[in-house]
C-alpha cells in the first residue's frame, strides 16, 4: 500500500493520472482487460500471486507495460524478461524515463 501511495504521487508529479489500481489478481486482470489507459505498471508479485496473467492479458490487448520488482530479472515472468522494469527502490527521473522507453515501444 505505501508503494502504492508513494507511486501515485511520483505518478501525478509527472503529470500523469492512476486509472486504476489493483491489491489483488483479480482486480488487476478486470483492469488489464476494461480499464481505459495509456500503460499499466505491473508489480512482479502481487500480494503473493505471480503477475503473469496480468501481463498475458495487456499483451492480448497490445498494451505498454513495465514491471516494478526489488526481486531483479529472477523475478520476472520467463516470456517477458525484455520488457522494461522498475527496480524497487525506484527514483522520480528512473520512473520518468522508464515510461517513456514503454510507451515509445508501445507505439512501434
Amino acid at each position: 500500500l505505501m508503494i502504492r501511495m508513494l507511486l501515485e504521487d511520483m505518478l501525478g508529479e509527472l503529470g500523469y493520472t492512476v486509472a486504476a489500481e489493483a491489491a489483488r489478481i483479480e482486480e488487476a486482470l478486470e483492469a488489464a482487460k476494461n480499464a481505459d489507459f495509456d500503460i499499466a505498471i505491473l508489480d512482479v508479485n502481487l500480494n503473493g500471486q505471480p503477475i503473469s496473467p496480468v501481463a498475458d492479458a495487456l499483451v492480448a490487448r497490445g498494451m505498454p507495460f513495465v514491471f516494478a520488482t526489488g526481486y531483479g530479472e529472477r523475478g520476472l515472468p520467463e516470456p517477458y524478461r525484455d520488457r522494461p522494469t522498475l527496480k524497487k527502490p525506484f527514483q522520480m527521473d528512473g520512473l520518468k524515463q522508464m515510461l517513456q522507453t514503454a510507451l515509445d515501444r508501445g507505439k512501434n
